[in-house]
């Protein structure tokens, strides 16, 4: 059951928009100078990420691609390469593309509309209601995980918002209670009060300037909404990397751009050892004793990595076949690189090329 579906009451903006400016975040690096631009690139960074997270990430991106057109002029590998940690990468992917987009069909400026928004790659309904808002002063409504929790408890939504009927009301909602005037500072108000009051776990009712009407509050039913996604078993997948190194370098094998770690450069994959033995075989390689397994777990499977070093001949080191390369280990080439291989090839770097000493720490590669 859902909260009442008729009900169009909606909350306060006038309420939101006097606690944000006093309780709200005004000192995000994409707060500054916040350009149709920066605001997108923030945004997609945002997605499934946290803000402590994104900052960094956003800095340095910036400091690379400042400008529109250098991220559209820039090489993939780049991008990802920036990307290395952030996850999800079909967002970097998306974000190219986007950029090249807009030079190619829109002379390097964001369309105004929602509509021709929501065309480009990687731009939801929720992110272009964010770059109008946020970016263009435009009055344009969002929906992400902090909106939807502050909605699901002030409405008393008992369904899981990923329900299409449930997403649909929510989206209403969000409609309903957007004003047409302060929209910038109205979007990131209800951002901030989902991300620091109206929290996941111990919300900070105390302090919600919507505590007065909010019927999960009323209702004692604070700590049950929003309603979780149903649980799943995740199912285990069980891999072999194979780290083929020699002269201080490592063979990575790109991916296929779609799939999991599109477009990355990772460590050549096999689903069993004698797969990988025969690959190494052929590629004048020497497999040494497996490591232990390492876990990285993704939103509906669990994989498990063997890692297998190997040292390769050196005679026969040379320009590998196409989507093979060779990789120095000293990072000096800016590849995209999936979170679990950046982490190995730093083991294999702390392993293999620094002496170990007990009163010294070993130099950090990545």
């Amino acid at each position: 059951m859902t909260g009442p579906m008729t009900d169009t009451r909606p909350l306060d903006s006038a309420t939101v928009l006097d606690w944000f400016r006093q309780h709200g975040r005004h000192d995000l690096p994409w707060q500054a100078d916040a350009t149709p631009y920066r605001v997108w690139v923030s945004e997609i960074m945002l997605q499934q990420t946290q803000v402590s997270t994104v900052i960094a990430y956003y800095q340095r991106f910036m400091q690379r691609f400042p400008y529109l057109q250098m991220l559209a002029a820039a090489p993939v590998d780049e991008v990802l390469h920036l990307w290395t940690g952030l996850g999800y990468y079909a967002r970097a992917r998306n974000l190219h593309k986007t950029a090249q987009l807009l030079c190619q069909a829109h002379a390097g400026e964001f369309p105004g509309s929602l509509e021709a928004l929501e065309a480009l790659p990687g731009i939801g309904r929720s992110t272009a209601g964010a770059i109008l808002s946020l970016g263009m002063g435009q009055r344009g409504v969002i929906l992400d995980g902090n909106v939807k929790r502050v909605l699901c408890r002030y409405y008393a939504i008992n369904r899981w918002a990923g329900e299409t009927n449930t997403l649909k009301h929510l989206w209403q909602l969000a409609e309903l209670s957007t004003p047409a005037t302060n929209v910038a500072h109205y979007t990131q108000a209800m951002m901030d009060l989902g991300a620091t009051v109206c929290t996941r776990s111990k919300p900070d009712c105390t302090r919600c300037p919507l505590r007065s009407d909010c019927q999960a509050l009323a209702n004692n039913q604070v700590s049950s909404l929003p309603v979780s996604k149903p649980r799943k078993t995740l199912p285990v997948r069980q891999i072999y990397m194979l780290l083929c190194h020699q002269q201080h370098q490592v063979l990575l094998q790109q991916r296929p751009d779609k799939g999991i770690w599109g477009g990355l450069w990772s460590l050549p994959e096999f689903s069993d050892m004698d797969t990988l033995q025969a690959w190494a075989s052929i590629h004048h390689a020497r497999p040494e004793q497996n490591w232990p397994v390492t876990r990285h777990t993704f939103s509906h499977f669990h994989l498990d990595i063997t890692p297998v070093p190997a040292i390769a001949n050196a005679v026969h080191i040379a320009e590998p076949q196409p989507g093979l390369c060779w990789y120095p280990l000293d990072h000096s080439v800016k590849l995209g690189l999936a979170a679990p291989v950046k982490k190995l090839l730093q083991q294999l770097y702390d392993d293999r090329l620094i002496p170990r000493s007990p009163d010294k720490h070993s130099t950090s590669l990545l």
